[in-house]
């Protein structure tokens, strides 16, 4: 790697290149300029109209991009993704990317963006990091108006009998706010309101942010939005935003951040940048629409799904895929040497050491990844991310054991190289499609108990012995399965540094009890979402923030984003 490039941040390399109008974009997958809506020269939404024109096209193959459990920083799960991309553009083939928006919770917090990195972004990055389309922003709008207007129903006479005490819904903020997790509101006299506990999730893990990117077009948005579980009255009976009555002026609130956002990569490959629930308290996965309309427009579909493949794979395929008819062909599995030396025991502070060792005991943890997308019955490659403190002996060992454990394997350096130092990937992925009968289903029926999908996926995918729930989880589950909602799919709400529920056991735990503290409704979602451990909905701050890195200078130009 050159030295310039070794000293040049994400931001530098994508201040430094050149984008394209976004009009010359959307020609090379067939769009014109009527079927957009233009947020300035780089930046579009796909209109309702041309969306609905493209259900009679035939689907291209669909690529999910996962990853090993990662460290703090992550892994480079969205820079594989645009760098695999780039590389199957560059080898000729009608290619299009599919990620989710970024949180300006982790942007401002620890773990930074979700645009790729070094030679692999989309593009323009400040924007879609930041503001974007204001997507994001709409689903705080909505979250909250749906909050203010229940309240103001308690305030109004509270014909619904709603308990205050049994209120779900909170509030919510695209912000690292720990202050904010337990609030009272309501105070101040009869004219304030009720007052009542209350208290913010992140944005991105609103059920909102999950019904939009579940949702196949406005009018399953708005049956979804009418089926979310706000409270139960005081006969103990749910409480839904139908029975409120509100879900139309909802819809009418995200008519537009339903619409896909199209922007595009260093190399000009077309990309939808849409939805952005996160993978450990959601289902981690861009939306159904961004998803489905990509498949439409191109002959390979490169999408990825948060964290690792014991989290945001296993969403993808259990809920995503299921839910809306969705078929992978190939799966990646992003590993890099640093992650597995952490997962062989190797301190934070001293991965960039070589440490062979440590490395050969982590693989562990990349060889459970492997039995669980085998488990899906979906072919896959090992993608080896590498990055500039690898040593060769470390790169060696890894490509020899994947060769010896008949593993599927690629070096990338597409960090340092973009779309051509994806070529050996690129080419693997096709590979592997070509050569193996996709046989994808889900690893559990629906018409299995709610403890019985939790206890599957503890076994199968994080390799468990089994779970524990709390009196209130098991208080939760004879409830859900009265009101007919036990035939749902199950989002796992986990760390995601660790297979178990215990952020402190890497590598590949063994035996463990995963523990259910308390069960969720999210029926507009079409989901119950298992909490597990010391997860928690609204993040901290990190002792420095990245925040404290960023400035803007007097022409504007973005400073310190990565």
């Amino acid at each position: 790697m050159s030295e310039s490039k070794t000293m040049k941040t994400d931001i530098e390399i994508a201040q430094e290149s050149t984008l394209l109008p976004i009009k010359e974009i959307a020609e090379k997958i067939g769009l014109t300029e009527d079927d957009l809506d233009l947020y300035g020269k780089y930046k579009a939404k796909i209109s309702y109209e041309k969306i609905h024109s493209l259900q009679s096209n035939e689907d291209g193959k669909l690529i999910l991009v996962t990853s090993i459990n990662p460290t703090p920083a992550g892994e480079g799960k969205s820079t594989v993704t645009v760098g695999l991309s780039d590389a199957l553009q560059l080898i000729g083939k009608k290619v299009m990317i599919a990620l989710r928006e970024p949180s300006l919770g982790p942007t401002m917090g620890m773990k930074g963006g979700a645009t790729g990195g070094g030679y692999s972004q989309v593009l323009p990055m400040e924007d879609i990091n930041l503001h974007f389309t204001g997507d994001i922003h709409a689903i705080t709008t909505a979250n909250n108006a749906l909050a203010a207007l229940m309240d103001n129903h308690i305030h109004q006479g509270n014909q619904l009998q709603i308990d205050p005490r049994r209120i779900v819904w909170k509030r919510c903020l695209d912000l690292n706010d720990r202050a904010l997790r337990q609030i009272v509101i309501g105070l101040g006299g009869p004219g304030q309101g009720v007052p009542r506990e209350d208290g913010f999730d992140i944005t991105v893990a609103s059920e909102i942010m999950a019904v939009l990117c579940l949702a196949n077009n406005l009018q399953d948005l708005k049956l979804r939005l009418s089926k979310m579980v706000i409270a139960y009255n005081y006969d103990k009976q749910p409480v839904t935003v139908g029975d409120l009555g509100v879900e139309g002026s909802l819809a009418l609130l995200l008519k537009d951040a339903l619409k896909p956002n199209l922007v595009q990569t260093i190399e000009h490959t077309p990309a939808l940048v849409h939805g952005g629930p996160f993978a450990n308290i959601a289902h981690g996965c861009n939306s159904v629409m961004a998803t489905k309309t990509a498949l439409k427009l191109a002959d390979y579909v490169v999408t990825e799904s948060g964290f690792g493949a014991d989290l945001g794979a296993e969403k993808f395929l259990d809920i995503k895929a299921r839910s809306a008819g969705l078929k992978p062909s190939a799966v990646v599995i992003v590993a890099t040497i640093r992650a597995l030396k952490m997962h062989g025991g190797v301190e934070k502070s001293e991965l960039t050491n070589e440490n062979v060792a440590a490395l050969e005991k982590g693989l562990e943890n990349l060889k459970k990844h492997v039995e669980t997308i085998k488990q899906f019955g979906l072919p896959f490659v090992v993608a080896i991310n590498r990055f500039t403190n690898d040593s060769n002996s470390e790169i060696s060992l890894l490509q020899s054991w994947c060769d010896e454990n008949s593993i599927p394997v690629a070096l990338t350096e597409v960090w340092e190289k973009g779309g051509q130092g994806g070529i050996e990937l690129a080419a693997k992925v096709l590979e592997v499609m070509d050569s193996h009968n996709v046989t994808f289903q889900p690893i559990y029926e629906l018409d299995l108990s709610l403890e019985e999908k939790i206890r599957t996926i503890i076994r199968t995918v994080y390799g468990g012995k089994d779970v524990d729930f709390s009196a209130q989880a098991l208080k939760q589950l004879k409830e859900f399965k009265n009101f007919g909602w036990d035939k749902l799919p199950v989002c796992m709400a986990k760390t995601q540094y660790s297979l178990s529920d215990d952020p402190g056991k890497l590598g590949r735990p063994r035996d463990f009890i995963v523990h259910v503290r308390e069960l969720k409704p999210k029926l507009g979602a079409g989901f119950i979402v298992a909490i597990t451990g010391d997860i928690m909905t609204m993040p901290g701050l990190p002792k420095k923030p990245a925040a404290y890195n960023m400035d803007v200078d007097e022409k504007g130009k973005a400073m310190g984003l990565f």
